[in-house]
């Protein structure tokens, strides 16, 4: 025998009625409820219509909802004014947002079926990934339990604020984020903020890989960290890391061609660098992929910064008619897995060929690939700039410039880091 669908048409039909009799109810309950949310067909129409009349400034009662649902031709279909009235008679208790939470979370649990049946069905003859995305989307919006969608009360945002500012004093001053291993550039992001997507891009050759493997493992000496590796295999990463935390030049670790006392000095930093919270993984391609994992990873092991290689590389199921729509949602779901998991997430983009067009050649916000999208979404947007690649004779060879083009967090600027290519390392001018 099939089981009915979660529902509670007493908790509708109050909900509806104590609106219908006191329209000002609605504002107590409009930012947690949806049309969709109420499993009667007509207790969806009634619905919409109250709140049309709400947008148009209107008075919510019996006439005026049977009024509007006569211009959209279902005032029939939801029982006429007749029902209407039954409704507004059978108010069972006062408090709306009560029996509203009861409408919602019967809507939800019809969601996450109609999630499990769509996975069932789609199992026999859909691509897999396709299977998962729908089930992961579905998911998303609906064990989203934080306060989107609703307004905070000054005082408890007062709170949140003073609470940081009063953590920050207690610190003399030093960043709460996690550090980037960088003195200039943790005193202009604050470190390595929760919540943050921040996005590094360069043209090639300028060692956005190595700097940002450097971020990691600066950071997972702090906590735990996921590199995602769309672009090169494993054992280059390792390799790279190995190269950088051992100065040992990369070419020698990469042919083998050591020498007994760099030999014992890199398996010394391989032990070292086995006992840090670095994860990583070089087989996701998908977005979906990419979300999954780090939500198990935050669940199992903790999970603090996620850094990918790179975003345009990411792939979706849900094919558009441009790679700018695609990029677009890729960078706006990165972001909102930052805020959702309290991560902070670092995704490597390419620039286009822009840069070699110009004279001078350090990269601006337009020359980021599908920048629109990527720009707006990002709290900081950094580019990376060598002057020794493209002038033999430069003023600062070994010199790299980090060109902070935006920052939520602070100011704009730029910040010179030395740059050491054969042991694939950057660091403070100070400790060049």
């Amino acid at each position: 025998m099939d089981k009915v669908m979660p529902q509670s048409i007493t908790a509708e039909t109050t909900v509806l009625g104590t609106i219908i009799v006191d329209g000002e109810k609605l504002t107590e309950v409009e930012d947690l409820l949806k049309s969709n949310d109420f499993y009667v067909e007509k207790h969806k129409h009634i619905y919409a219509a109250i709140k049309r009349l709400s947008n148009k400034g209107m008075n919510i009662d019996t006439v005026t909802v049977a009024e509007e649902l006569k211009v959209k031709n279902v005032l029939e279909k939801c029982g006429g004014i007749t029902y209407l009235a039954q409704l507004s008679s059978a108010i069972l208790g006062e408090n709306i947002v009560d029996h509203a939470k009861i409408v919602k979370e019967k809507s939800e649990r019809r969601q996450f079926i109609q999630a499990a049946m769509n996975m069932l069905e789609g199992s026999y003859e859909k691509p897999l990934e396709e299977v998962a995305a729908i089930v992961e989307s579905t998911l998303d919006k609906v064990a989203d339990k934080n306060k989107d969608g609703y307004i905070v009360p000054i005082a408890d945002a007062l709170q949140s604020a003073i609470t940081s500012i009063e953590d920050k004093f207690k610190s003399g001053g030093r960043i709460l984020g996690k550090s980037t291993g960088f003195k200039q550039l943790d005193n202009t992001l604050q470190g390595l903020q929760t919540g943050d997507f921040l996005v590094v891009a360069a043209r090639p050759s300028m060692g956005k890989t190595a700097f940002a493997l450097n971020i990691g493992q600066a950071a997972a000496a702090q906590g735990n960290v996921a590199v995602f590796s769309l672009e090169m295999p494993q054992e280059q990463l390792i390799n790279r890391l190995l190269s950088a935390r051992c100065l040992i030049p990369f070419n020698t670790i990469k042919t083998g061609k050591l020498s007994p006392q760099e030999f014992e000095r890199m398996t010394h930093g391989a032990g070292n660098l086995a006992n840090t919270g670095l994860f990583i993984d070089d087989n996701s391609v998908s977005l979906s992929d990419i979300k999954a994992r780090c939500r198990a990873l935050k669940k199992k092991e903790g999970l603090d910064v996620v850094i990918i290689d790179y975003l345009q590389l990411i792939e979706i199921s849900e094919k558009t008619y441009s790679r700018e729509q695609e990029i677009a949602k890729i960078s706006r779901e990165l972001k909102k897995m930052a805020k959702k998991l309290s991560i902070t997430v670092i995704a490597l983009a390419q620039l286009s060929r822009a840069p070699e067009l110009r004279a001078d050649k350090r990269p601006i916000l337009s020359d980021l690939r599908e920048s629109g999208s990527i720009e707006q979404d990002a709290d900081a947007v950094m580019f990376l700039y060598r002057d020794e690649y493209y002038n033999d004779d430069s003023n600062e060879p070994g010199i790299a410039e980090v060109i902070i083009s935006k920052n939520r967090n602070g100011e704009v600027k730029t910040v010179k880091l030395a740059w050491r290519g054969e042991y694939q390392r950057f660091g403070d001018i100070a400790v060049r």
